[in-house]
């Protein structure tokens, strides 16, 4: 059996080459993306140890609201300084004020400039040593004066000399560029940072808003003493309410924050993986399938002879695994290599730089590869491996028939795991996942849905393929490729189910993006009363504010009637982080949104008072004349008061607070302004007087309804792509099944294809024929995508419907170029087996067994 199993796999070795190259794929994505995220994170650690080289004790105060990474640091009395300098057991202290995101610089195309996520730093210049390295000027000395890490400068294109605007708790303010500076080991950046760095006293008050106060102290211990001796005597000098670390102690917590963050990272693109894997189990179950079929004298001689149906089954689960070993090897390998590509290129055009670990490769990255790519080839061989069991020796006597599947029980099983699925959804979208992870049910549902549509699919593939072949019924190899796609519906689903699972998903994430936008759009045109919105687009991780005051002065023009103002930030009532707004003036905001008291009041909303939803309200047990404790990110925490609960509005939700409390927020700039204009005036010259405003925050613009739907929505076009692109491996493996199919179908009905082209068919006919075929395949799947990723998508939005997402949208444009591409698909696919069969030889296909 094994000389016979052997045999077998060479004579059909180009016949699993598909297969082979699906399981690559999948594997080249598992193990790229965990050698990706296995090398950013240890260039990053690495990183983190080189700050900190310099570095023994750090001394700060906890965050009062503590947010993570980008904490808002909180600050501490600049006097602490003088009594750690001293100490006699340090040697150099060094006190600074610095915050992430502090300090947007202003381009020279007048726009802010933008890091791809990294920060953009404000801190004060404390002078170049072994690690900061001042390259060209000096360091700032007057209040108008800074110095920009060499990173800013190049891709900016200051240099020393030239005027600058930055923006920080302050709109925009004009600095000239006395110096610029890089760091140890010729670097331009760390991670594709930007700095600005000010005087002592620029930087509390632009950064912190205090005077006389610091972020944090770096100490460097005197001779003889280790930093945890530095660190125990400064706790005691200090006390419990300041965080003395040592620099080891703030390596590792910076690469827990890192490795935190890539966890993430890692979680989506192995779920993309998974799905490119998943997606190449239709693809080995059918080229199984298919040999199966083709091999059944073989199989049924071997049955004859003696062999068991367990031998059988050894048989072909064996060839299954030499596929799979053979190309989940070859997998890790490329997936190595691959992954060490996608972290030079990210270090080169995205991380600014930052110098890469030398290439390791996890054990993790390695068993996860070669399990997952093993396990999917021979689970997805299992059921030829039984089917080829079945087979009875009497069949050695008789023609090779593929037949027609009994199809009953695939239907019955199909829908058995498609309800479980929607169960499992509809559980996670309404909370009633039960403990654990609800992200966790969702996918299984998803999961699960799929595999049920999957085996559904064989009972509609006559109804809808004699429908979509009408389209070809007026040529004769259009007719025949029709027939021919239905002739194994089995076959054909599995095949189509390869790409209705890439584009169902993608549809059905664009079906949920277009429906938050069409939702926010019916929110902001037929509930909210506004003519003119001021904001900006979001592109770091803090929402872009401007100048209170333009709030003041546009409430004074003439044609404005009423101007709301709202700010934002994270707080912890009750000990609980939530979302908070402080709003200008709650009564134009009633007006503006149409909100309804639903308790108390929500009118004159004042310093220490809260309005609340009364969802939120419920889910907190909260009722009006209720006290919370309230800590902002800046000053102590106080007790509020519950004075209004208000329904759930389209476009607001959540804790509200009064203005007077913005001074207590991170950022005490508005991030939204909503302008009313006054009967009869002139929009455009209301826009044009408060764009003039705005000059000094060229973060924020005004725009009207529309021109904010767009600016707001622009992060989920850019959403939509990257699925998109994430995607197109499932779509690529699908591709290949199609192809595999084709082909084998092709070696399947050799003999046939002779007998055509005896009685005249033509090479062209034949041709044809085959790409008619392939279309109606590759139609046949993008149609089951769509429609499932329509159904997938209308069922997540209604399960959002309490989260404001209540109107449903269709991504039309989308799910018509997926119909498009379904077409273009089935033409590629064809190109490789249709040529093939048109060169078959006519004497020798009509001889062929």
């Amino acid at each position: 059996m094994i000389r016979a199993t052997l045999s077998s796999l060479r004579a059909h070795k180009m016949r699993l080459l598909m297969s082979a190259i699906s399981v690559v794929l999948g594997v080249l994505a598992v193990t790229g993306s965990l050698v990706l995220t296995d090398t950013l994170r240890r260039s990053y650690s690495a990183m983190f140890n080189d700050v900190y080289d310099y570095v023994d004790v750090s001394v700060s105060v906890p965050p009062r609201v503590d947010t993570g990474y980008l904490a808002a640091p909180a600050t501490m009395p600049a006097s602490v300084l003088d009594q750690l300098r001293d100490l006699p057991q340090v040697a150099k202290a060094t006190g600074n004020v610095s915050t992430q995101d502090g300090a947007r610089v202003v381009g020279r195309d007048g726009k802010v400039v933008t890091t791809l996520g990294a920060p953009r730093i404000g801190l004060n210049w404390t002078g170049d040593d072994e690690f900061v390295d001042l390259r060209t000027g000096r360091g700032p000395i007057a209040e108008d004066e800074v110095a920009i890490n060499a990173g800013l400068a190049e891709t900016t294109g200051y240099t020393v000399g030239d005027r600058i605007g930055v923006l920080t708790l302050a709109p925009r303010r004009t600095f000239t560029v006395v110096g610029v500076f890089g760091y140890s080991g010729n670097r331009d950046s760390l991670a594709g940072e930007t700095i600005v760095a000010f005087t002592l006293p620029a930087a509390q008050q632009l950064l912190a808003g205090e005077k006389n106060v610091l972020t944090s102290i770096d100490l460097v211990a005197a001779a003889g003493v280790s930093s945890d001796q530095l660190r125990a005597v400064v706790a005691g000098r200090l006390g419990p309410s300041y965080r003395v670390q040592t620099a080891a102690e703030l390596s590792r917590q910076a690469s827990e924050s890192v490795d935190q963050g890539f966890r993430f990272f890692d979680y989506i693109l192995l779920g993309f993986a998974f799905v490119a894997l998943f997606v190449g189990v239709f693809l080995i179950l059918n080229t199984f399938s298919i040999i199966v079929v083709q091999r059944l004298r073989e199989l049924a001689l071997l049955r004859a002879m003696g062999a068991s149906r367990a031998q059988v089954i050894g048989s072909v689960e064996t060839e299954a695994l030499i596929v799979g070993v053979v190309s989940s090897v070859t997998g890790v390998l490329l997936g190595v290599g691959v992954g060490r590509l996608l972290a030079w290129l990210y270090s080169t055009y995205l991380g600014g730089g930052v110098d890469l670990a030398p290439l390791n490769v996890p054990p993790a990255a390695v068993l996860a590869g070669l399990g997952m790519g093993i396990a999917v080839t021979m689970l997805a061989a299992l059921a030829p491996a039984l089917r080829a069991a079945r087979i009875p020796p009497v069949a050695a006597l008789r023609e090779s028939d593929a037949g027609a599947d009994r199809l009953s029980r695939i239907t019955v099983a199909g829908a058995v795991l498609t309800l479980a699925g929607a169960a499992l959804l509809a559980a996670g979208l309404t909370d009633h996942a039960g403990p654990g992870n609800p992200l966790v049910v969702l996918l299984g549902g998803v999961l699960l849905i799929l595999s049920g549509v999957a085996l559904l699919t064989p009972a509609l593939v006559r109804p809808v393929l004699v429908a979509l072949g009408t389209v070809f019924a007026w040529w004769t190899p259009g007719r025949l490729g029709a027939r021919n796609s239905a002739r194994q519906p089995r076959r054909t689903a599995i095949t189509a189910a390869a790409l209705m699972v890439g584009i169902s998903l993608v549809v059905g994430i664009g079906v949920v993006l277009t429906s938050v936008s069409k939702s926010f759009d019916q929110a902001l045109g037929n509930r909210i009363k506004v003519d003119l919105i001021i904001a900006g687009e979001q592109t770091g991780p803090l929402p872009p504010t401007f100048d209170g005051s333009v709030l003041d002065r546009a409430r004074r023009m003439p044609d404005v009637a009423t101007v709301l103002g709202f700010a934002t930030d994270i707080a912890l009532l009750d000990g609980e982080q939530a979302t908070i707004g402080a709003v200008t003036d709650s009564t134009a905001m009633r007006s503006t949104f149409g909100m309804r008291t639903a308790a108390g009041t929500i009118d004159g909303l004042g310093a220490g008072q809260l309005l609340v939803d009364e969802r939120t309200a419920a889910a907190a047990a909260r009722n009006v004349g209720d006290r919370v404790r309230v800590q902002l990110t800046k000053g102590d925490a106080r007790t509020f008061t519950i004075v209004g609960i208000y329904t759930q509005t389209p476009g607001l939700s959540g804790w509200l607070t009064g203005d007077a409390e913005r001074k207590n927020f991170r950022t005490a700039n508005p991030s939204t302004g909503f302008v009313r204009l006054a009967p009869g005036a002139s929009e455009p010259a209301v826009h044009a007087r408060i764009a003039d405003l705005l000059s000094d925050s060229p973060e924020a613009t005004v725009s009207d309804r529309s021109g904010y739907l767009r600016q707001q929505t622009r992060v989920l076009d850019s959403l939509r792509a990257m699925v998109q692109v994430l995607m197109a491996l499932a779509i690529i493996i699908a591709v290949l099944g199609i192809v595999n199919t084709l082909a084998l179908s092709v070696i399947e009905r050799t003999r046939e294809l002779g007998l055509l082209r005896a009685i005249g068919l033509r090479r062209g006919q034949v041709v044809g024929m085959i790409g008619v075929e392939s279309v109606l395949i590759s139609v046949f799947g993008a149609l089951l995508g769509v429609v499932l990723g329509v159904l997938l998508g209308a069922a997540t939005v209604q399960g959002l419907h309490d989260q404001g997402i209540d109107a449903l949208g269709l991504p039309w444009g989308q799910m018509a170029a997926y119909l498009v591409l379904g077409v273009a698909i089935g033409v590629v696919a064809s190109i490789a087996p249709a040529v093939r069969a048109a060169r078959l030889n006519v004497l020798t296909a009509v001889a062929y067994e």
